[in-house]
């Protein structure tokens, strides 16, 4: 786990040369090695989770035993084993691996199946081993498991993939769905916790608790809590299947051990023997034990047994002690294996109880990344498939009960078939990928049981990276109402960036690994660090130190305590452990590691770290940042010049930089995504910082270097709108496209009938000659609304429907992939069409600067009326200079600059935050290279008008700018309507822009127009344009109900004149008619069918 040669080749500045370089195009030997470590974290965590983990999972899953016909039979697993992606058996292929391409463009999973050696026995005979198929689990693209793995650019192309494939997703119905990175509280580990809420568990219940989140091996995770009671006594309390239990914390210690009183009491009070409150609240625990009469650790056994037995599940002859032990296993401490581990773990933590609760420690911040770890994809996997493996066995059970009347003696033969009725794992696994929702019924130990996947979008590759170095806080957290969960602490200096974070709703919940920090995937083993601790002085946890325990600490390694050490020697202890580390190193899973002073996280608090040589203190500072800017992620650190900018500006970029249309990927024609962007003249940026050659992203660019001049030109300009150049814009200034797929499937729209295919008549009218004999559209064809978009004909009845082009943007047809479904049978029924809309800057689009400028393009300015330069040069943009003094981006300001003497000088600038600084300014570096350009030293020139061509009398600060062009377009967002469709039931206006709604006239728009005066036009608004309606009303007794037709006699004809009459009256000189609201006709209904008669005034 050496860091250094990752980080040691960077290069000192960045340059243009390798976008010159020979032999672009041609796939390189292997893939770029910054990019593929991005997504590390996940595959490293799912290939531990499918190898190792999987295998440790098979043995920690207990075996099912129950009654069958009086015998007794137990079901366990031996082993299991997920095999690579495969087409399904009787599928027709050359291949039969399956890759994910062919997943996403046919929109199914990307899976592999389970396989599980069964083995069963009767009444304790072993009676053979059965291999059976658990059904299928999605696999993570790139893995070890995947097909793709291991392979180079050149093989990634083949398989229609980008060469630069990152993986570290799943393929679910086509789409690809990323496990977040949730944060949990570190494992093994008791934190003392001051909780007001504590006090509502019970009677007597203090604020003060110890919790502990216990994880096994194979990450099972149980949350624990030891709670201190205001007469002293402690109690301890566990969830069981999402169950809340309460037990004296006497009864679990002497259920753990064979001890005496007076051994379990001499443990508890170590290091606090003179504190003699302490001794009687122990001596008070260790009563109410004896009162219920449980002398040995057998009786208590069975007390506990006989009451927890109930909530078990166990079957019948597993006697009460076999229970208590079952639920001491589960619940209590579940890392430790041994029950002596446990007894002493459960001590120490009551000790830190105790100690807490009189305040002679500290109260640990649960929201310190101290006290947390990052739950990575693997674990989450590996979670749930014991538990659903678990309940695999169950089904098999309670199949096996239904059926055992008509199952004669259990063979091979009969218990496969009863096999093959258990709930197979597919469908759960698809859910809780393609939802996010956990569904469990024991939570595995987590806060949260939704918003555990996402969408990976590619919008562009920017937002696609920043999915895999997400860690997000927990959905729990999002609905407290405090803010201490969201600060940013000291601590999380370079592991999560301080400006990576949405501002809003999830802002300081959802934040981002730095580029340097890494997530611990494999558990080293620690093994043998007890016997090395013992070498350097540590004395056994059953040995007696040298000194009083009150002048010792206790040492804990994974959550189990190893010992003792006396206080002199913990300095050179903690020393020799720092020399082994960095000669190599153990680590637990899950835990984050910064490379530069290889520490992890708990260590950081206690260290002193430099970070320029200028700050290191002989004797005192032990370890020194890699880079000073090596504390902002992957996607902050693409902001050039980010040091001279207000923060909540970079924040703002942060954002804007993942809504940027840009280039997401290279295999356009492989794709089928619901919406892709894409950007025609993307350009490499000439001022940028190092990491962004780092991580190669002229491969995905994201804008364009236009000419900005700061200036107030015409007015069009005002309030974060910016003018652009009408020639610029036709030589193809952030000109894009948006590549739209829409997947047919006619199996879908015509359920029932096998016989029907794409395809044309011949001479058929309503196809226009615009559709192919197969009845698609030719590729390259221009689809205008209304034009045929495809048709289909029926083989039984030979009758033809064709569909139109419902959308009222012009389209161009990119491309058409003809699918089958997953057995490779079905006939010519399901196509994917990709359709291009070209979307060129208009007015109202978003652009936005890498400083969290955004400007509205608010007007095309012909060219000829632009300001131009002494050297004739005309800007591409012009930015409003208002948006600079309140803003405080300077680093733009820097950026025109440097982008004025790049261009100029043919360079490409280095805009890493904190090159410069007081001595070494920028303006000065960059000035003097205007200067030897013959420009002015401050970036400024005189310009003329292009109105009369009189000099301005300003001079005009002008550079070069890397603009972004967002996602946001008025194509996508203008709403308008005259008129259109209405609510069935209120006959009001529809509302929503898919069906072409109108916009609510709500409460606040009333208001206004009364303080206005203009009571006709309210009128008209909220009356004559939404639900007029022209009724008949009886005016003697008010009712809107009942005048009604009269009902004629079968002699008159049809022609004749019917009156309306009251029905409650029976005259029809009454009735009036009245213009109402229809929806309040609806209500007087309403009201009547509730027995409730409106009355009409009429004057």
């Amino acid at each position: 786990m050496d860091f250094s040669p990752k980080w040691s080749g960077l290069h000192t500045a960045p340059s243009l040369k390798h976008l010159t370089e020979a032999g672009f195009g041609v796939p390189k030997e292997q893939q770029h090695a910054a990019v593929q470590g991005l997504v590390v974290a996940h595959i490293d965590s799912f290939d531990q989770a499918v190898t190792d983990g999987l295998s440790r999972v098979v043995q920690a899953i207990p075996p099912m035993e129950f009654v069958h016909k009086r015998d007794r039979i137990t079901l366990s697993f031996v082993e299991a084993a997920i095999q690579n992606p495969t087409v399904a058996k009787g599928g027709i292929c050359n291949d039969v691996r399956v890759y994910p391409a062919e997943c996403r463009g046919r929109k199914c999973t990307y899976r592999g199946k389970l396989v599980a050696d069964v083995s069963w026995s009767v009444n304790g005979i072993p009676k053979g081993i059965i291999k059976q198929s658990l059904g299928q689990v999605p696999i993570m693209v790139k893995s070890k498991l995947c097909n793709l793995h291991g392979l180079s650019p050149k093989e990634l192309i083949e398989h229609h993939e980008e060469a630069e494939e990152m993986g570290g997703y799943f393929i679910v119905n086509g789409i690809e769905k990323v496990i977040r990175m949730l944060i949990m509280p570190r494992r093994n580990y008791p934190i003392a916790l001051a909780r007001p809420k504590f006090k509502s568990r019970g009677q007597g219940y203090t604020q003060y608790g110890i919790s502990m989140h216990c994880v096994r091996e194979e990450h099972t995770a149980i949350n624990m809590n030891l709670h201190y009671l205001d007469n002293g006594t402690v109690m301890l309390n566990f969830i069981y299947k999402k169950e809340l239990f309460f037990l004296p914390l006497g009864f679990a210690l002497k259920a753990l051990v064979d001890f005496s009183d007076y051994e379990i009491y001499q443990e508890l009070i170590k290091g606090r023997e003179d504190n003699s409150f302490y001794k009687s609240c122990v001596a008070e625990m260790l009563r109410l034990v004896m009162e219920e009469g449980c002398i040995s650790k057998e009786k208590v056994l069975n007390y506990l047994g006989e009451r927890f037995r109930v909530k078990l599940n166990l079957p019948d002859w597993y006697t009460h002690e076999q229970c208590a032990k079952f639920l001491l296993d589960e619940c209590l401490c579940i890392h430790l294996k041994s029950d002596t581990e446990k007894f002493y773990m459960l001590c120490l933590m009551t000790r830190k109880l105790f100690a807490f609760a009189k305040q002679e420690c500290m109260e640990e911040n649960p929201d310190s990344l101290m006290c947390q770890e990052v739950l990575t994809p693997g674990q989450l996997y590996l979670m749930f498939l014991k538990e659903r493996m678990m309940s695999w066995l169950v089904s098999v059970k309670l199949a096996l009960d239904k059926r055992s009347h008509r199952v004669g003696g259990l063979t091979v033969d009969s218990l496969n078939r009863i096999f093959n009725m258990g709930t197979d794992v597919t469908k759960a696994f698809e859910y809780l990928l393609a939802t996010g929702n956990l569904v469990s019924k024991t939570g595995l130990g987590m806060l949260q049981s939704s918003g555990l996947c996402v969408v990976a979008d590619k919008l562009n590759f920017i937002r696609y990276l920043s999915h895999f170095r997400c860690v997000h806080r927990g959905a729990a957290f999002a609905k407290m109402r405090t803010t201490a969960v969201r600060k940013l602490l000291p601590e999380s200096w370079g592991f999560l960036c301080p400006v990576h974070t949405p501002d809003g709703e999830p802002c300081g919940l959802m934040n981002h690994l730095t580029a340097h920090c890494e997530v611990v995937a494999p558990a080293f083993s620690t093994s043998t660090l007890p016997a090395l601790l013992c070498s350097l002085g540590v004395t056994p946890v059953d040995g007696t130190p040298s000194q009083p325990y009150s002048c010792c600490y206790p040492v804990v390694l994974d959550g189990a305590l190893i010992g003792w050490v006396e206080k002199e020697l913990v300095t050179s202890l903690i020393e020799s452990l720092r020399r082994f580390k960095v000669s190599g190193t153990w680590e637990k899973g899950g835990r984050i590691v910064n490379p530069n002073h290889l520490c992890c996280l708990p260590a950081q608090l206690y260290l002193n770290v430099g970070i320029f040589e200028s700050e290191i203190t002989p004797g005192v500072t032990t370890h020194q940042e890699l880079f000073p800017h090596s504390m902002l992620s992957v996607v902050a650190s693409f902001i050039p010049f980010s040091d001279h900018n207000q923060s909540p500006r970079n924040m703002y970029q942060c954002q804007m930089g993942k809504q940027t249309m840009g280039f997401p990927l290279h295999s356009y024609k492989e794709r089928s995504d619901n919406k892709l962007y894409r950007l025609q003249t993307p350009q490499s940026p000439l001022v940028r910082p190092l990491m962004y050659d780092y991580y190669n992203i002229d491969n995905y660019p994201i804008g364009t270097n236009a000419i900005v001049a700061v200036i107030s030109y015409t007015g069009y300009d005002m309030e974060d709108a910016m003018i652009v150049n009408k020639s610029s814009w036709e030589r193809g200034f952030a000109h894009g496209s948006v590549y739209k797929t829409e997947l047919v499937d006619l199996s879908e729209k015509v359920k029932g009938d096998d016989g029907v295919v794409f395809g044309t008549k011949p001479g058929d009218s309503k196809v226009m000659d615009k559709l192919d004999a197969d009845g698609l559209p030719p590729i390259g064809a221009v689809l205008n609304y209304g034009d045929p978009f495809y048709s289909y004909i029926n083989l039984n009845t030979d009758q033809t429907t064709v569909v139109f082009y419902k959308n009222q943007e012009r389209c161009m047809v990119d491309n058409i992939k003809v699918c089958s479904n997953d057995a490779g049978t079905g006939r010519f029924k399901r196509v994917c069409i990709t359709m291009r809309v070209p979307r060129n800057p208009t007015i109202g689009d978003k652009f936005a600067s890498r400083h969290g400028q955004k400007g509205i393009l608010s007007r095309l300015w012909p060219a000829e009326d632009m300001p131009f330069s002494e050297s004739g040069i005309t800007p591409d943009i012009l930015f409003n200079p208002h948006g600079f003094p309140s803003r405080m981006t300077i680093g733009m300001l820097i950026e025109s600059m440097a982008g004025k003497s790049a261009a100029l000088h043919g360079l490409c600038h280095d805009a890493t935050p904190f090159t410069f600084s007081e001595e070494n300014p920028a303006i000065e570096h960059f000035g003097l290279m205007l200067k030897a350009a013959g420009y002015n030293y401050y970036g400024t020139e005189r310009l003329y008008s292009g109105l009369n061509g009189t000099e301005l009398e300003a001079d005009i600060f002008i550079g070069v700018v890397y603009y972004q062009r967002l996602r946001h377009m008025v194509s996508d967002k203008f709403q308008v309507r005259t008129t259109g469709a209405r609510d069935k039931v209120t006959n009001q206006p529809l509302g929503g822009r898919n069906v072409q709604g109108g916009i609510r006239f709500g409460e606040m728009e009333r208001d206004a127009l009364l303080s206005h005066g203009s009571s006709f036009l309210l009128h008209d608004r909220l009356f004559n344009c939404s639900d007029r309606s022209v009724a008949q009303v009886c005016v003697d007794c008010g009712s809107l109900l009942s005048p009604l037709l009269e009902k004629p006699p079968p002699h008159w004809s049809s022609t004749r004149h019917r009156k309306t009459i009251c029905m409650l009256c029976k005259k029809s000189n009454s009735i009036d008619t009245v213009a109402v609201p229809y929806v309040f006709r609806y209500f007087v209904a309403e009201l009547a069918a509730m027995n409730i008669k409106v009355k009409l005034d009429i004057k």
